[in-house]
């Protein structure tokens, strides 16, 4: 059976689950993990950013130059995690996990980063945070964008 006739047979079975999310999208539910309306976090997640992240990420969450070009040992240079960026095309599980955890250990394989984990340096909590004010610097386009993602993520268990 080649490739489009197999998606083709299991496509009744995603149809339920396509709108289900669709569903979940449009009522705004499973908008994600980040509390990124709470100005108390977004306060302590902007000092935690500063404190933590803006030497690689940028005080203004810009990156660094060239940061989708590898250096010469193979790695690269952190990303934007301004709209400019990809962060916002991730649900917030895999943010996360990334943020906790490291890019290597999430992405696997050869895969090359200077990103640490830093669950042991800001809890989840403090995770959390971060991640919250770096969402509440995104324009409301990229924000709905971003809820759907964690919508979509949600309803396929993501």
């Amino acid at each position: 059976m080649t490739t489009p006739i197999r998606f083709l047979a299991i496509l009744p079975f995603l149809l339920p689950d396509l709108a289900l999310a669709q569903m979940r999208v449009e009522a705004g539910q499973d908008a994600g993990l980040l509390p990124w309306t709470e100005a108390a976090r977004v306060a302590n997640g902007a000092a935690l950013y500063t404190e933590h992240c803006a030497a690689c990420h940028g005080a203004d969450l810009q990156g660094q130059p060239d940061w989708q070009e590898r250096d010469a040992d193979g790695y690269l240079p952190a990303p934007p995690h301004d709209e400019t960026g990809h962060t916002w095309h991730h649900p917030d599980a895999l943010l996360i996990r990334i943020t906790a955890l490291g890019t290597e250990a999430i992405v696997g394989g050869n895969y090359r980063s200077n990103m640490v984990g830093f669950a042991d340096v800001l809890g989840e909590d403090g995770i959390l945070d971060v991640l919250a004010y770096i969402k509440s610097t995104w324009p409301d386009e990229v924000i709905e964008v971003h809820d759907q993602i964690n919508a979509r993520a949600a309803a396929f268990g993501n």
